[in-house]
């Protein structure tokens, strides 16, 4: 008879008869909801009044500044008790607010109460009127460039790429049958890309011809290109996007730049950021590559790689993270120029930990060189840095983003780069209850902020009597928070049927909601299960019906990152070793991929190694058999795979 061996859950102590003995606990299964809450108290709410701090009256003599905000830990009700009164389970939002009027230099500071905030229970839930009610969460296309192949009907292929920010305009590349590159600004009438070339600085042929090599694409455009200067470039640039307006070259300019280059109408995210670096980064485009002209360090004048050599990942790191934007490959005999968005870390340029400036992202090459120019010390560097975060991790695109993101489709054409895959669970995020309720604070913030300018420009006359108090009116605010926990169909009512309706009501994903998918479009691959799943989203749990496929389940021992991106964990083994460890790692779907990973239920020796010599895993899509020697990882737990339901 089997034996049964203890197991902790939590905090009891049961016996487990499973034949797998399972390296990873559990984690707890609501944490989706509580992490994602406690991160938008602590920082969520922190980038919004970051982003809208400072609000100037039109002719900027009136100052009003947000400085810090509160929320009271003493809620009025307990939860139970608001379940009896069908009350609100929430707590008051405090905020500090300055107003400085620079002609009399008088500042005026007063704490303002911004309405009630709903709180989240220790059971991840909400408590709205006395009904307890579950935030679920959201999984959309994440914000960053995804690029794709088709082919006409003659079987010539066809390049397309799409930039996708959080919020703003859209920005769409395609090639035709005769080779002709163009783009659509924000579901516009296209153009030929050159034309967007010059209205972004690059006025003559010379120039980008230069910038972007000979390239086939390239060449073919500029002949169909009718315009031949920046301003013609500008003027047919502002024709295509506001047909019927007369155009003006400053005009134009100011459009573009409203556009693409103002942060609070263009908004790439951190998630979209990160997404947008991984994809233009040098590393994985010019990986196992021949060199075609030697990469030289512009700043020392150092040797990195000479002509012939064949890029390894370790010198492709060491290529980026030097700063070099442009590298010449080899493919085929032919030339070919690959242009990076000309980010690095900044962990090799500094000497202290970039967490102290709040910077966790990779930063722009060019500002950093400015900084590190310019700071004699270490003191000195801290503080530019803080000064201008923002420049060194743009939230908008860049010039250097849309220069790489061109690049990179003419260099898929030349086998340079891959196409991606918009259904594979490395190009989808999760928005939870903090972000989502993040974006509805914002809008909420963003009207309360125009019915501000619009008091103080009426009560500009009474600067002795006005107050930060009287300036803010925080019905906007309330009234979007409350039209979120009330009407949005990402907040439900709870399946209260049994605990584990609670538990499971509260891991649903759905697809649908305010930015995602709409039930009626779509389409069967969106519904599908995808590889990319495994350990992830349960392959087995959705509602039969026209749902099917857009709400789904986290898998059991499923988290999610800080960019929203689902993990799954899986032990390590020691290659040099051939045994398999008990170390844990949490991997994303885009990184997984370049593994091969064997099942929970693989047979293993007493010496820790495989009992098989041959090992059945996955690799991507594919179930396939290696010697044991090749395998770098192995599944945490069989039941990894599927939600807690089933």
């Amino acid at each position: 008879m089997e034996r049964g061996h203890p197991v902790k859950l939590g905090k009891n102590e049961r016996m487990s008869f499973a034949q797998i003995e399972e390296v990873q606990q559990m984690p707890n299964l609501i944490e989706i909801q509580k992490n994602s809450y406690r991160w938008f108290l602590t920082d969520g709410l922190k980038e919004v009044f970051r982003d809208i701090s400072t609000i100037k009256d039109y002719t900027g003599n009136l100052v009003l500044d947000f400085i810090d905000y509160r929320l009271e830990e003493t809620p009025k009700y307990t939860v139970e008790e608001c379940k009896e009164r069908d009350a609100t389970y929430n707590a008051p939002l405090k905020v500090r607010a300055r107003l400085l009027n620079k002609e009399t230099g008088e500042i005026k500071e007063q704490e303002i109460f911004m309405g009630d905030f709903p709180l989240m229970t220790d059971s991840g839930t909400f408590v709205i009127n006395g009904a307890e009610r579950v935030i679920i969460s959201q999984l959309v296309r994440s914000p960053g460039v995804y690029f794709d192949e088709t082919r006409d009907k003659s079987g010539k292929k066809l390049f397309s790429a799409t930039v996708i920010p959080n919020r703003g305009a859209w920005l769409e590349y395609e090639t035709d049958t005769n080779d002709i590159f163009y783009v659509r600004i924000d579901k516009n009438r296209k153009m030929p890309v050159t034309v967007f070339l010059r209205a972004l600085g690059l006025g003559t042929n010379a120039q980008i011809i230069d910038l972007f090599g000979e390239d086939d694409r390239i060449l073919a455009t500029l002949e169909k290109d009718s315009t031949t200067n920046e301003e013609e470039g500008l003027l047919e640039t502002y024709r295509k996007l506001r047909p019927g307006e007369p155009p003006t070259v400053d005009s134009a300019k100011t459009h573009l730049n409203n556009l693409f280059f103002d942060a609070r109408r263009y908004d790439l995210s951190r998630f979209g950021r990160y997404k947008y670096n991984k994809k233009l980064s040098l590393v994985p485009r010019i990986y196992e590559k021949t060199l075609m002209r030697d990469v030289i360090d512009e700043r020392t004048g150092e040797l990195l790689a000479s002509k012939g050599e064949v890029i390894s990942r370790e010198l492709g790191d060491r290529i980026a993270q030097s700063g070099v934007s442009v590298v010449y490959l080899d493919v085929n005999e032919k030339e070919v120029k690959v242009i990076s968005n000309g980010m690095v870390d900044i962990k090799d340029y500094i000497s202290f930990d970039p967490a102290e400036a709040d910077i966790n992202e990779k930063v722009c090459f060019k500002v950093l060189c400015e900084i590190l120019d310019s700071a004699k010390n270490k003191e000195t560097q801290k503080e530019m840095i803080i000064a201008r975060r923002d420049e060194l991790i743009p939230k908008h695109v860049t010039i250097d983003d849309i220069m790489a993101s061109i690049n990179y489709l003419c260099d898929i054409a030349n086998d340079v780069g891959v196409t991606d895959d918009i259904d594979h669970l490395g190009n989808r995020r999760i928005r939870s209850v903090g972000e989502l309720l993040q974006n509805q604070f914002r809008i909420g913030f963003a009207r309360m902020e125009r019915n501000i300018r619009e008091r103080m420009t009426l009560q500009a006359q009474e600067t002795e009597t006005i107050t930060p108090q009287a300036l803010i009116n925080i019905r906007p605010v309330v009234a979007s928070i409350k039209e979120f926990f009330g009407s949005s169909p990402l907040s439900q009512f709870m399946d209260q049927t049994n605990p584990l309706a609670e538990l499971t009501h509260k891991r649903r994903l759905s697809a649908l909601g305010p930015g995602g998918l709409s039930r009626d479009r779509a389409s069967f691959e969106v519904r599908d299960v995808h590889y990319s799943h495994y350990g992830r989203m349960c392959p087995i749990e959705t509602p039969e019906g026209p749902n099917i496929g857009l709400i789904s389940y986290l898998a059991t021992f499923a988290r999610i990152n800080e960019y929203g991106f689902i993990e799954a964990p899986y032990r390590r083994i020691d290659k040099e070793k051939g045994v398999v460890t008990e170390e844990v790692v949490y991997m994303t779907a885009d990184v997984e991929d370049e593994y091969v990973v064997a099942q929970a239920n693989e047979p293993i020796a007493e010496d820790g190694k495989f009992a098989r010599n041959r090992v059945l895993c996955r690799v991507l899509d594919q179930i396939v058999e290696v010697p044991r020697n090749q395998v770098d990882l192995m599944d945490v737990s069989p039941r990894q795979l599927v939600s807690v339901a089933t």
